[in-house]
């Protein structure tokens, strides 16, 4: 967080020596009393630095008198001298966050001052997927109103500690992605299957040390981790996996209750709790398609005009870093903050960052005075004040009524269109349509056609990511360079990177249609972040010889000549074969993008060469753990192409060498059952 970031959000944490990474940190427990207020009633294990009244109104949101109970979040800034320099660190190099989940509940008793009792707990965490404790908490805070003692946090605190993930295989960024972008359920399921046959392999070592007739003190049940409630189940030993890879089952014992936890495998950058985009989305498209209301026009926000969609303006005011302000006035305070949290994940795309660390996910009038000292803040409010103050917030969105607003303030600041809108052509008098209302009618389409959550995810990431291709052409086009690109076209086998175009004039259009907004991001935290994460990147990319993405693109979209498409078959063959080389390709080749499509038309290229690269790239593709499944996806004409193709060239010379002598890895048979080829039935 900046140096202006808000003070109630920064404490000192503590050291624990029995577990210095505990998955939960501490436990919160604070009450509203009729003479005060707010005020806190129990930390542990230990207490938290700072100021514990700020803390505790944090805790009891307003107007809580007129729910039976709610939901919060925040997050915690430790101080940089409190941080354990063995534990799970922050990409930003800052200090990690910790994710605060706060239930708040209301009793009403006769015997109580005023007939009620307010109370919340809350539980703090370094795991950004901190809804899997929802359950938890609901248990905890019943209980604490029956025995409000620090017996019952330590209970509680033991229990959640106590949970066990060494059986949740540790994805690459590579695998995450891919993961998160797949709808198939046994995506890495061999992942699942090494970690359980590590542990019991450590536990038959133990059992061997410990001698004959030894057992372990809990051999009946095995790993507490692996009581699976759902799914079709393999049997592996004495332990089993959910065929679901993109979740991760286990338990947690409360009070001898077994309360099952799913945990997401394929965590994304600035994903926190357990939001929906499609909520999100519905939240304000409704009232908008009844009865559109133009907007005030800013270069940076209204980029298809006055009835821009109102998400493509959310987007825009998050990525160019405008102060956002959510308000639910007269809803729960866990329906606000889950906005506020979609927010960040819709202008990340699992992509930028930057977004999570300057938000507030619920705040109140109270904190105003820290809060606008915070540059582009993202925060939920439920107060209607907020409304009737525009020089507090840029853009307002008002989850009662589903409509965004922006600040009048704003827009008469707006300033004159770039000198460098010059430099692109355009033979139309008129800005050039972004797209941008196009695509909403695309994502509105796959909602009502019931894709689902990660589809929408997906299709929001892909958008992202052409952004900044987008910005990093224009970079190109105005400065001559682009730190958007690590580089060089001379070190490339074949020319080209970025973002493509059929022709000049397309691109000066999409260009110039997008120059105010890219603009504005590059003038914007996340847009250093992403420059800083590129450098990371580039020391250890398995592949720097070729964008794969603008190449892919190309095979996809354009009608490239056969010497131009054999060249980069034959070229992709010789830069896709070790293990993280096919993982990063997959991640270019999502299925909501015909998959290996593209590629397996290489099956049918005129030249023999380039016919025998596709061949060899998809047999090694095939025998990849995840790429067997795009492999799957291909239809049975490809399929059947490939079976030919590999019987022509065994019969002409034996099995097919591979680039740098890497042995092919999928075998091929005739059965009784048709033609079968590394276990994938082609009849």
């Amino acid at each position: 967080m900046s140096d202006k970031a808000s003070s109630i959000q920064r404490y000192s944490g503590a050291s624990f020596i029995d577990n210095p990474n505990p998955h939960v940190e501490y436990i919160l427990v604070a009450e509203f009393a009729l003479k005060g207020g707010p005020s806190m009633e129990h930390q542990y294990p230990t207490e938290i630095r700072g100021d514990e009244h700020t803390l505790a109104e944090l805790m009891l949101p307003d107007q809580i008198h007129k729910r039976e109970s709610d939901w919060t979040i925040f997050f915690l800034h430790k101080s940089a001298d409190q941080v354990d320099p063995n534990a799970e660190q922050d990409p930003t190099g800052m200090p990690p966050l910790v994710y605060v989940l706060n239930l708040v509940m209301t009793k009403y008793e006769k015997d109580a001052v005023r007939g009620a009792r307010c109370k919340a707990m809350a539980i703090c965490t370094r795991h950004s997927f901190l809804h899997i404790y929802k359950p938890i908490l609901l248990l905890a805070l019943e209980e604490y109103f029956k025995s409000p003692t620090l017996e019952t946090l330590a209970e509680v605190y033991e229990s959640v500690n106590s949970m066990d993930l060494s059986a949740m295989p540790e994805l690459s960024t590579f695998e995450r992605h891919i993961l998160s972008m797949s709808d198939n359920k046994e995506m890495f399921v061999e992942k699942f299957e090494e970690a359980i046959q590590r542990i019991q392999g450590s536990q038959a070592e133990e059992d061997r040390k410990s001698g004959p007739g030894v057992s372990s003190p809990d051999d009946t049940t095995s790993q507490s981790y692996i009581d699976l409630l759902q799914g079709r189940k393999k049997p592996l030993g004495r332990l089993q996996i959910s065929r679901d890879t993109h979740e991760f089952e286990t338990k947690v014992v409360y009070g001898k209750i077994p309360v099952p936890i799913k945990i997401p495998v394929a965590v994304m950058p600035e994903t926190v709790g357990d939001f929906s985009l499609i909520q999100l989305i519905t939240t304000f498209h409704t009232p908008h398609a009844q009865n559109p209301q133009p907007f005030a026009l800013h270069p940076h926000l209204t980029t298809n005009g006055p009835f821009t969609h109102p998400i493509i303006i959310l987007i825009n005011a998050l990525l160019t870093e405008k102060r956002i302000i959510f308000l639910g006035h007269n809803k729960p305070s866990g329906l606000v903050a889950d906005h506020v949290l979609a927010a960040c994940a819709l202008a990340s795309g699992g992509i930028l960052r930057g977004f999570t660390r300057h938000a507030f996910p619920y705040t109140d009038l109270s904190k105003i005075d820290e809060l606008l000292r915070v540059q582009g803040f993202i925060a939920g409010v439920t107060n209607p004040n907020f409304a009737n103050k525009p020089e507090w917030w840029d853009v307002l969105c008002d989850i009662q009524t589903g409509r965004i607003k922006i600040s009048p303030r704003l827009a008469s600041a707006a300033s004159d269109p770039s000198p460098s809108s010059s430099l692109f052509s355009s033979s139309s008098p008129s800005i050039p349509d972004t797209g941008d209302n196009a695509f909403m009618e695309s994502i509105l389409h796959s909602i009502t056609s019931r894709y689902g959550e990660r589809a929408i995810r997906t299709r929001f990431r892909d958008w992202i990511a052409r952004f900044i291709r987008l910005a990093a052409a224009f970079e190109e086009a105005v400065y001559g360079a682009s730190a958007l690109w690590v580089g060089s076209e001379e070190d490339l086998v074949v020319k080209g990177h970025g973002q493509v175009w059929p022709d000049e004039i397309s691109k000066n259009r999409d260009l110039q249609a997008n120059l105010a907004r890219i603009e504005g991001w590059r003038q914007t935290r996340s847009y250093y972040a992403y420059i800083q994460d590129l450098v990371q990147q580039a020391k250890t990319l398995p592949i720097k010889s070729l964008d794969l993405q603008h190449h892919i693109t190309r095979l996809r979209t354009l009608p490239l000549t056969p010497a131009d498409s054999a060249r980069l078959y034959i070229a992709l063959n010789q830069c896709v074969v070790t293990y993280e080389e096919i993982n990063q390709f997959l991640c270019h080749v999502p299925e909501n993008q015909g998959g290996l499509h593209p590629i397996a038309l290489g099956l049918f290229h005129p030249d023999p060469k380039a016919r025998q690269a596709v061949v060899e790239l998809l047999e090694r593709i095939g025998g990849h753990v995840a790429g067997k499944h795009f492999f799957g996806g291909l239809g049975r004409w490809y399929r059947l192409a490939f079976v030919r193709l590999k019987g022509e060239m065994v019969s002409k010379g034996g099995e097919l060498g591979s680039p740098r002598g890497t042995p092919g890895g999928l075998g091929m048979a005739m059965g009784d059952g048709g033609l079968t080829m590394g276990g994938l039935s082609l009849s």
